[in-house]
């Protein structure tokens, strides 16, 4: 084993997270939440549309340049 590998000993906050790291850890799972939200909402807002226009020639190739 190497000697500049952190131990679990070694870490301070490996049980509790205090201070700054718990903040950000809190920070990014409400960022997290509020995003779900937002897609729920314009899923259900903006889910159904019905203004769609009718396709009937298929597509063969695409040409690559």
């Amino acid at each position: 084993m190497k000697d500049n590998e952190p131990t679990l000993e070694s870490i301070e906050d490996y049980d509790t997270l205090k201070g700054s790291k718990k903040r950000t850890v809190w920070t990014v799972i409400i960022i997290g939440l509020l995003m779900g939200v937002i897609f729920v909402a314009a899923k259900s807002f903006y889910g159904n549309v019905n203004d769609s226009i009718p396709v009937e020639e298929s597509i063969g190739k695409v040409p690559v340049k």
